[in-house]
């Protein structure tokens, strides 16, 4: 209903940094500012809603989920869309809003075929908000492939061209991962660059300088920090150096995901992470297919996974391959690990991935003017319910 007016109240908000004890009003799916209401417009809310003390944060946003509920967004070719809106309405119950459906290493078919299918979406009572596809992969290291098949993984012999001759269509993709010490890889960085497409570097043999020249030309953000990639070394941190290096541009920030599983990155590894380079933090989940799913085998691409006591493995190996944790889990191992502010483990999934797409203005935040798409929280940061447009999207 246009000119609807919502009053959230008994409740904390998540803004600015702070936990505030205030009101949330909502007025045809974005957050208002309630002195308008109070003083020009002189109106009492069309419904008033108790929210019993809860905290009120923006919803969460995943920038890396390879599929889950059973469904590959890498294997599911015959029916994209509706394994798309599949996980998209299942995420809402992990307080997910807003997510970049991840393509693994596959043929170049594969990519002909998903592309054009995965649209960029409005969220809703169907499911969560699709930012655009994140494209992990296959112009990778072969050293460092981690669940990726071999046999897929390209080069850019002819530069931007190569990338272009395998995915055909960049109209629906947001992120890129790329290795940087891939002959070219600069020249392509730049363009996507030029075309606002977010460049990552991820599974990488890639040296602490080939990080900077890449960041130099425009890459932004590191795919699952300390995961496939080179580990940090004393005389050569690697990708892991970017963290602090002082060749970044100044007042560019370097984001970086990173898996708070309890499986993928130790607690320690976390806290380095965290006391390093805290502003560029982004929780991700790397889920897949199993997300959601009991243990056994299932498909990731082109391997066959196996859950063990929780953790998802090649099938027949002890290779990871990928997260089945919810960002709730996440978010709250990633607090008890570090020994973080509540605040920051929230802005970690809200905020910080918000601004690494550029979208903050909209989302991950609980400003004036953003969407109106937020998750309840109790005390222990469990999820209570999940709001998109200001309408509560989960039961």
């Amino acid at each position: 209903m246009t000119g609807y007016l919502k009053q959230f109240h008994n409740c904390q908000i998540l803004r600015n940094g702070q936990i505030l004890l205030e009101d949330l009003w909502i007025r045809d799916g974005k957050i208002i500012d309630p002195e308008k209401i109070f003083f020009d417009e002189k109106i009492q809310p069309d419904i008033k809603i108790n929210c019993h003390g809860a905290l009120i944060a923006p919803g969460y946003i995943d920038l890396q989920i390879n599929g889950g509920f059973g469904i590959d967004f890498s294997h599911n070719i015959q029916n994209v869309e509706e394994g798309i809106a599949k996980v998209a309405k299942n995420l809402l119950r992990s307080g997910v809003t807003a997510f970049c459906p991840t393509l693994v290493t596959s043929p170049s078919e594969t990519y002909k075929k998903v592309l054009p299918k995965i649209k960029k979406t409005k969220g809703g009572e169907n499911g969560a908000t699709i930012l655009g596809v994140h494209l992990e992969g296959p112009f990778i290291s072969p050293i460092k492939k981690g669940a990726h098949p071999e046999k897929y993984i390209q080069r850019f012999d002819n530069g931007f061209k190569s990338l272009i001759d395998v995915y055909d269509t960049l109209d629906n993709v947001c992120c890129i991962t790329i290795a940087p010490e891939l002959p070219k890889a600069i020249e392509v960085i730049e363009e996507l660059c030029k075309r606002n497409i977010m460049v990552s570097l991820g599974h990488s043999v890639g040296n602490l300088c080939d990080g900077e020249e890449a960041v130099k030309n425009g890459a932004s953000f590191i795919t699952h920090l300390f995961n496939a990639m080179l580990p940090f070394h004393h005389r050569d941190p690697g990708l892991v150096g970017l963290l602090t290096s002082d060749q970044i541009p100044s007042r560019k920030i370097i984001y970086y995901g990173i898996i708070a599983d309890g499986v993928h990155t130790h607690p320690a590894a976390l806290r380095i992470a965290h006391r390093t380079h805290p502003k560029g933090l982004i929780l991700v989940t790397d889920a897949i297919s199993a997300l959601g799913l009991e243990e056994g085998t299932h498909q990731l691409g082109q391997f066959a996974i196996e859950m063990r006591n929780g953790c998802a493995y090649i099938a027949g190996t002890e290779t990871l391959c990928g997260s089945t944790a919810k960002m709730t889990k996440c978010v709250r191992i990633f607090k008890e690990s570090t020994g973080c502010s509540i605040v920051e483990a929230l802005e970690a999934a809200t905020l910080h991935p918000a601004r690494a797409l550029g979208i903050e203005k909209t989302k991950g935040v609980l400003d004036f003017g953003a969407d109106a798409d937020f998750v309840m929280l109790n005390e222990n940061l469990e999820l209570l319910s999940t709001w998109i447009a200001g309408q509560r999207v989960t039961f």
